[in-house]
């Protein structure tokens, strides 16, 4: 798993360090990490060649690491920053607000980032910042979301999972294998007109068309939040009390809906569920019988990220779009991976 590798690329740094080598960024098994690396590239027409170890490059946040997923995203870029020796790393948190990410971005600039890392809030709203970065030729990556604008010229690349099919359609297959392919189902989004939450909500839908005893009884927000989730369950369980599998976009989300079902008087397993994101709760409460199935979202963007500037930076090509590695959790193999610390 990439997190193993991120661990050992510490160390090795570690030790490297210790003998006096030289800062050598290390070097990466990509075909590991990542499943599919797109044929559409983005090339420096003026490389410098510059060491990471030279350059500031700034990180920019955009939700609270509250959040499990944000928490190991935010861990896995200061890791690789130091695994690649980089000079110095900038890091804002946005905490879900658009004005000021983009704020948190203009400031990276300003305080002389030669490189930026955005894990965008929205679909739209960064513009601002990555015209400004554009005119310092400052290249940025960007993580887990996509946003509006033009590959190689806003940004040179999008790092995430396969938002659609592979997660979406897996857990709608999982559902069905959950609930032997007939189930009223609570479908629970994150925020509205998320590029995560559209893409998740279509491979969903996409994927019940194969199961006709499926249906969608209920569609409701849960913003991403713990606490929204809860309360939209507990509604959901009295305007629907046939309610039987629950699909949450993602683990915070998730959490709420149990304890809503808890709250409710219901067993682990009496309402199936699936979820994305595959953090180290969600895959305990596959363990305690609550979860079914939980799609991982893997949050160990930094090795690639710093990988991928290098490149740029040496006229390497760059490809526009990088899905990472993911993995499925299921009661199958939900104990070993929490035995052998896989979870994030």
């Amino acid at each position: 798993m990439i997190f193993r590798s991120a661990s050992a690329l510490g160390a090795m740094a570690a030790v490297l360090s210790f003998v006096g080598v030289a800062r050598a960024a290390p070097a990466l098994d990509t075909a590991k990490m990542t499943q599919m690396q797109s044929k559409a590239v983005c090339v420096n027409p003026h490389p410098t060649h510059v060491n990471l170890s030279k350059l500031v490059v700034g990180f920019s946040q955009s939700e609270s690491n509250a959040n499990p997923f944000r928490a190991g995203e935010t861990k896995s870029v200061r890791d690789a920053a130091k695994a690649f020796h980089v000079r110095r790393l900038i890091y804002t948190n946005a905490h879900s607000n658009q004005s000021r990410q983009v704020a948190d971005v203009e400031n990276m600039i300003n305080q002389g980032a030669q490189a930026l890392i955005i894990a965008p809030l929205d679909s739209t709203g960064l513009q601002p910042a990555f015209a400004q970065a554009a005119a310092k030729h400052i290249p940025i990556l960007t993580l887990d979301r996509r946003t509006a604008g033009s590959k190689c010229s806003d940004y040179l690349s999008f790092l995430g999972s396969n938002f659609y099919f592979k997660q979406g359609e897996i857990d709608a297959r999982e559902l069905a294998k959950a609930t032997g392919g007939h189930a009223m189902v609570a479908e629970i989004q994150g925020a509205y007109g998320n590029s995560v939450e559209v893409a998740r909500t279509k491979g969903f839908a996409a994927g019940l068309k194969a199961y006709p005893g499926m249906k969608i009884v209920t569609e409701q927000t849960g913003n991403w939040f713990t606490t929204d989730a809860q309360k939209v369950m507990s509604q959901i369980l009295l305007a629907h009390p046939n309610v039987n599998a629950v699909y949450a976009q993602a683990d915070t989300m998730a959490f709420g809906a149990i304890t809503a079902l808890r709250d409710a008087g219901k067993k682990p397993g009496q309402v199936k569920i699936v979820s994305i994101d595959g953090t180290r709760q969600g895959v305990q409460d596959i363990v305690d019988g609550w979860i079914y199935a939980d799609d991982e979202t893997n949050p160990r963007f930094g090795p690639i990220a710093f990988h991928e500037l290098q490149n740029w930076f040496d006229g390497k090509p760059v490809p526009r779009h990088i899905v990472l590695t993911d993995h499925i959790y299921t009661p199958a193999n939900a104990a070993a991976a929490l035995k052998n610390n896989v979870p994030f």
